[in-house]
C-alpha cells in the first residue's frame, strides 16, 4: 500500500502483506500517541502500522482470507472467508474479543460498524443484510432481512427471483440510519431500529461497489463500476466507472417511529 507524501508525487510504502490487501482503515488505539493504519489481507492476517515505521506494530492471524473490516471508536470488526466474523476491542488490539459465524448463510461481502460501536451490519452475496450487536445482552435485537432482489418477469418466471450481492453498507452520521448498495445497481436507505425501509432508488447503470455519507450527512456518494460478480469475462470497456453524488434531502434518511413490524 502506497500513500503520497505531502504535495510530492513520490509514493511512500506504508504497509505490506504476503498476499493482496483487501481493506484498510485508520484507527485510534487507546494509550497510543499516534493514529495507526490497520490492514486486512488475503494472507489471513490483519496488521497495525505506525506510518513512521517500516514494520508492523502488531500482526493478528485470522482463520481465513480477510474480505472486509471496519472500525468505530474501540470496535474493530473483521470478516473473513468461511463466514467468520472477528470482533476486536482496541483496548487490547492484538487479540480477538469474540469470534462468531455470520448469521447469513453465504459469503460475506461487507461489514460496517454502527455509529455508537455497539454492533455492526453484515452484507452477503445472497442479497441479505444482518444487524448484529456485540454483546449477548443485546442479542434479542439481532435480525436479518432480504434486499437487492428482483422478481423475474415473463411467462413461466413468476416464481423466480434474481438475487444480487450486497456490496456496501454505510451509516448516516447524524441519524444512525443506513444504506445498502449492491450488484443490482440500486441503493436503499433503512432504519434498523424500526426495521423499516425508508426509501429505495432505481438502477443506476451498473453495480454499486462502494458508498459513504459526507460528514454532515447531506451528501451520499457511491461508485458505479464492475464488481467482478460475473468473473473476468464480463468486465468490458463499456461498463461505467464513475463516482456519483446524491443530495440527501427532506426526511429520506430520518428515522421513522417504530410500528412493531418490518416493512
Amino acid at each position: 500500500m502506497d500513500l503520497s507524501s505531502g504535495n510530492t508525487t513520490t509514493a511512500q510504502q506504508v504497509a505490506a502483506h504476503d498476499a493482496p490487501i483487501r481493506c484498510s482503515r485508520f484507527v485510534d488505539i487507546p494509550q497510543q500517541n499516534t493514529q495507526m493504519l490497520v490492514t486486512g489481507s488475503w494472507d489471513k492476517t490483519i496488521k497495525y502500522w505506525d506510518l513512521r515505521q517500516s514494520n508492523p506494530v502488531a500482526s493478528v492471524s485470522c482463520q481465513e482470507r480477510v474480505y472486509s473490516l471496519d472500525v468505530v471508536n474501540t470496535l474493530l470488526v473483521v470478516a473473513t472467508a468461511d463466514r467468520y466474523i472477528n470482533i476486536v476491542n482496541l483496548n487490547d488490539p492484538a487479540k480477538f474479543y469474540k469470534t462468531i459465524q455470520s448469521p447469513l448463510k453465504w459469503q460475506t461481502r461487507v461489514v460496517t460498524c454502527f455509529n455508537d460501536g455497539s454492533g455492526f451490519a453484515v452484507g452477503s452475496v445472497e442479497g441479505r443484510c444482518a444487524i448484529q450487536y456485540v454483546e449477548e445482552k443485546d442479542s434479542s435485537a439481532n435480525f436479518s432481512f432480504k434486499c437487492h432482489r428482483a422478481q423475474q418477469t415473463g411467462v413461466g418466471n413468476s416464481n423466480n427471483t434474481n438475487v444480487f450481492s450486497v456490496n456496501a453498507i454505510s451509516f448516516h452520521p447524524q441519524h444512525g440510519t443506513f444504506s445498502t448498495a449492491g450488484s443490482d445497481g440500486t441503493f436503499h436507505f433503512w432504519d434498523k431500529d424500526a426495521k423499516h425501509r425508508l426509501k429505495g432508488y432505481p438502477e443506476v447503470g451498473g453495480p454499486i461497489t462502494a458508498t459513504d455519507f459526507s460528514r454532515q450527512g447531506n451528501i451520499f456518494a457511491y461508485s458505479v463500476s464492475y464488481d467482478w460478480s460475473k468473473g473476468y469475462s464480463a468486465n468490458t470497456p463499456q461498463l461505467p466507472n464513475k463516482v456519483m453524488l446524491h443530495a440527501v434531502t427532506g426526511d429520506e434518511c430520518k428515522p421513522r417511529p417504530k410500528t412493531g413490524g418490518r416493512k
